[in-house]
């Protein structure tokens, strides 16, 4: 690439139909656009790095893209949700299959969904269908407490308009194909970040929870981001953290002596915004033609998430 396309490519948005879509969760904040660059992040050493830590793990995206690109030898997941937990846990543990086949027969309808998102769930394995079923037909994929049914949705589908049980089921299944490079925890990321800050052989990729204009996006959503950046200073490894932009972070990023870089990127609602990368350096992206696979395409929105 010349630096004229290398420019263009750092200001021009990420084609997120053409990145494989991993994830069975359809997340509020998700990452499947940022995933060029946490290739060119990764790939930034000889060869793969011996273990990615993903401790606000969510959908998952960065853990299921080096696991699947062999860009980590392992890939350890940490997520404090237990809704979430629920479904990787099932996933890892031998249930993944029970899991697709129940996404793939479920019959879809308000009523139906309605029973099982009210009904108690005696087994991990129910925990994980419902906490699928809710991702997909509460507005926005919210899961927090309080988030409502869609309505009208896409095209009018109203409930229906996200629930794609093939795509859905086919992830689960392609995940088992790689569970066993991936670990999951039921954990407090920023606790797990403390106790494994002196490994020089992990990275992280760090994608904290956040509160949007009062709107609780997730059911952890309140974190002390200034004691985050405090035990991410500490840490031995590399460490890569994606934010909204705002002044509060840049202030922290600048306080740490780390180093930042804006991205483009659409919501939900097709609005063009700018996220913010936090490092120590950035020199991978500056300084290095990227290649052509890393932005295969700009512009397009993924017809199914």
């Amino acid at each position: 690439m010349g630096s004229a396309a290398t420019a263009r490519a750092r200001s021009e948005i990420v084609n997120v139909a053409s990145v494989p879509q991993r994830s069975p969760f359809r997340y509020p904040g998700g990452k499947t656009w940022l995933v060029p660059y946490i290739r060119l992040w990764l790939r930034k050493s000889s060869g793969p790095v011996e273990e990615l830590i993903e401790p606000f793990a969510g959908g998952g995206v960065a853990g299921l893209t080096a696991a699947f690109e062999g860009l980590a030898e392992r890939v350890t997941l940490v997520e404090i949700d237990p809704d979430v937990a629920a479904v990787w846990r099932t996933i890892l543990s031998g249930q993944g299959e029970w899991l697709a086949e129940e996404i793939l027969s479920f019959k879809l309808t308000p009523a139906s969904v309605r029973t099982v998102l009210s009904a108690p769930h005696h087994s991990l394995r129910e925990r994980a269908f419902a906490t699928i079923l809710r991702n997909r037909v509460q507005r926005g994929g919210i899961l927090a407490p309080g988030a409502g049914l869609m309505k009208n949705g896409e095209n009018g589908r109203g409930i229906a308009s996200r629930w794609y049980p093939s795509t859905i089921g086919k992830r689960i299944l392609n995940i088992l194909t790689i569970k066993d490079r991936i670990t999951f925890m039921q954990d407090d990321g920023m606790k797990w970040i403390a106790r494994n800050a002196h490994r020089k052989e992990a990275v992280y990729f760090i994608d904290p929870p956040y509160v949007v204009a009062g709107r609780r996006l997730y059911r952890h959503s309140q974190i002390d981001h200034r004691n985050l950046f405090t035990l991410v200073s500490r840490v031995a490894g590399d460490f890569l953290m994606t934010y909204d932009q705002n002044k509060e972070i840049h202030a922290l990023a600048s306080e740490f002596g780390f180093d930042t870089h804006c991205v483009p990127m659409k919501n939900t609602h097709h609005a063009k915004m700018t996220e913010l990368l936090v490092s120590r350096n950035f020199d991978w992206l500056r300084n290095s033609a990227m290649p052509q696979q890393a932005f295969p395409g700009f512009g397009l929105q993924t017809l199914q998430d």
